[in-house]
């Protein structure tokens, strides 16, 4: 098999992990039914070659991070190099190359809003040949995060059971993350399966404590974990942001029925003359046409639909995106 090849039971191992990114591999192996060996040779078969990448990440909302979606228009032959300069940001999650290459869309994760207002106001502006800059704040997501597109459903409902966490039930304030809390979060965004000794070292804590943080960090909802993969080695080759403009009224009823789709990836309240956008995955371009005819146009309360198809991705959440392969990004300045 080509090592950029997934067979099904490379799949079902993604989806376990998708399901619980830190699921001990003797219990995936269990509701899989194979060998502890077998699964963890699948696993570093995957991530070495790039094809898996797993990422404990904050949760934006909860632990206070400025979050935006931002639309930066290039002339033709900035945008790839802007592109991957935006990669390189440890404050940017998602960078994509869109609407001819001329376009790139990419997810703020601002510590600050003096943060956040620096790249807007200052960064971006004087950087040579970007020609336009709309930003919308994320007021809420109805999908995305801890809710996670899977890329395939081969798992059954006893599986799925086996490998859930209780549901999380965030407070509601925020959370403070301290220095050895951020210190943990540090490691888990390089690799989200790090063991107890590696975050033990990097936190100064000891093993079992820094095991009671991170499960606590999980118990209120402060950190999820998040499986990044090309959606190409699936068989989803069309990807595309649609923009919806919708009623206040209708919102949060859109909203929901986006989030029920199996094709919506991230979907959320955004500011700005449309309210809504959504990243879709679809096998083809056939699918990605039946999904606006037949799912979006059957949504009451939708009054327009901008689609921007994606050209390439260059960053999936903490990783840079090479060849379809995930590779860490250089450190932080």
């Amino acid at each position: 098999m080509n090592e950029t090849e997934l067979d099904k039971l490379d799949q079902c191992l993604v989806q376990a992990l998708v399901i619980d990114g830190r699921a001990a591999f003797s219990r995936i192996a269990e509701v899989l039914e194979v060998s502890d060996q077998t699964v963890v040779r699948r696993y570093r078969r995957l991530r070495t070659t790039g094809l898996i990448r797993v990422v404990g990440l904050p949760q934006g909302s909860r632990v206070g991070l400025f979050e935006s979606w931002l639309r930066v228009q290039c002339a033709p032959d900035a945008a790839l190099p802007v592109a991957e300069a935006l990669a390189r940001r440890p404050d940017i999650a998602w960078v994509t190359l869109n609407s001819g290459g001329t376009e790139i869309h990419c997810m703020t994760r601002a510590r600050t809003r003096q943060d956040r207002d620096a790249l807007l106001l200052d960064k971006l502006p004087r950087t040579r040949r970007v020609t336009g800059i709309s930003a919308h704040t994320i007021l809420r997501k109805f999908f995305g995060g801890p809710d996670a597109w899977t890329g395939t459903d081969l798992l059954g409902p006893d599986q799925i059971a086996a490998l859930e966490r209780p549901p999380v039930e965030p407070g509601p304030e925020r959370y403070a993350l301290d220095e050895a809390e951020s210190a943990l979060l540090a490691v888990l965004r390089r690799d989200g399966r790090a063991g107890y000794p590696e975050l033990a070292r990097a936190t100064g804590l000891s093993e079992s404590t820094a095991r009671r943080r991170l499960e606590r960090l999980r118990d209120v909802g402060a950190v999820f974990f998040d499986v990044e993969f090309d959606p190409a080695h699936f068989g989803y080759e069309a990807e595309a942001t649609l923009v919806l403009t919708v009623p206040p009224a209708r919102l949060a009823e859109v909203g929901a029925a986006l989030a029920s789709h199996r094709e919506v990836a991230f979907a959320a309240a955004v500011t700005g003359a449309a309210s809504l956008m959504a990243v879709v995955v679809c096998r083809d371009t056939d699918a990605l046409y039946r999904y606006l005819t037949e799912r979006i146009g059957a949504v009451d309360g939708v009054d327009r639909v901008e689609v921007i198809p994606t050209l390439r991705s260059v960053k999936r959440a903490g990783m840079l995106v090479e060849d379809g392969r995930l590779v860490d990004p250089p450190p932080a300045p």
